[in-house]
């Protein structure tokens, strides 16, 4: 497969006061992100996974190292938008992203901003109000939504742009239980029609829907694999100051009763699967 994003021996500094040490948040990460893959990043607070969330969309720039977003260096100033185009983010707060009184003009606003036709941009808020299942609130006052909804005008702005890779960065992190799940529904949708989905979280339940988990602990990836290989690591996840899927959980507790349970046991229908299937 070939790779959209490349990251080479990346690190991130934040300065602090003067005379002080710069607090490091990124240490030396090198990893290749696959086109139309679906990778979950987890760690917990100020593990370091929304700032490489933000080095990823070019809006903080390496220390030291290098990211390549479709082989534009994202620190190269005369591909910047080129960076961010291709490379779409979406954030935690969806009253933060939301700039217009009308919901459709703030999906037109992007794709606006970089000249776009007008027929073409008519074209592309239909599609992405559809994509996200908001047609019917086009003319809505965004703050009169939910906040699921929000979310999903968020989306579909990023979508207009006509992104091949989005990052969402906990996206479902301040919104209801059906929130979530319309959200997390449409990202699994998007990435089913071709976009690269990375998806930053700290619900598990999230991550193991994923084709591939990275764990970030320090600034440092210490566990990467499909959802399966990651999750057996149950110890070294909690020694993370993390907790497991709860089907993960119960499967350990099971395995020390000397229940043979598959590692790929992970969520909680394949829990039930096994159950219903033992003897």
């Amino acid at each position: 497969m070939e790779n959209i994003i490349r990251i080479e021996n990346l690190i991130f500094d934040y300065p602090r006061e003067e005379g002080k040490d710069v607090l490091r948040a990124i240490k030396g990460i090198s990893l290749d992100i696959e086109k139309g893959s679906f990778t979950a990043v987890i760690g917990r607070n100020g593990s370091g996974k929304s700032t490489l969330a933000k080095l990823l969309n070019g809006l903080y720039v390496p220390t030291e190292g290098v990211i390549y977003v479709e082989n534009w260096d994202t620190a190269d100033d005369n591909h910047v938008w080129d960076v961010r185009q291709t490379a779409g983010m979406v954030f935690q707060n969806p009253d933060n992203q939301l700039v217009s009184s009308i919901v459709e003009d703030d999906v037109a606003f992007g794709p606006e901003n970089i000249g776009t036709a007008p027929d073409e941009i008519r074209t592309r808020v239909n599609k992405a109000l559809n994509d996200v299942r908001m047609g019917e609130y086009r003319l809505k006052a965004p703050h009169m939504l939910s906040g699921g909804q929000k979310q999903r005008v968020a989306i579909a702005g990023v979508l207009a742009m006509k992104p091949k890779c989005i990052i969402f960065d906990e996206p479902t992190a301040m919104l209801d239980p059906k929130g979530r799940h319309d959200v997390l529904r449409i990202i699994k949708n998007l990435n089913a029609e071709g976009i690269t989905t990375i998806l930053i979280t700290h619900f598990m339940d999230e991550a193991v829907q994923a084709d591939r988990v990275l764990i970030i602990n320090d600034g440092e990836i210490i566990l990467d694999g499909n959802p399966a290989e990651v999750f057996s690591h149950a110890d070294e996840i909690k020694d993370a100051g993390l907790d497991v899927p709860v089907a993960v959980e119960l499967a350990v507790r099971l395995r020390k009763r000397g229940i043979k349970i598959p590692d790929d046991v992970i969520t909680v229908e394949d829990m039930v699967d096994f159950i219903c299937q033992y003897k």
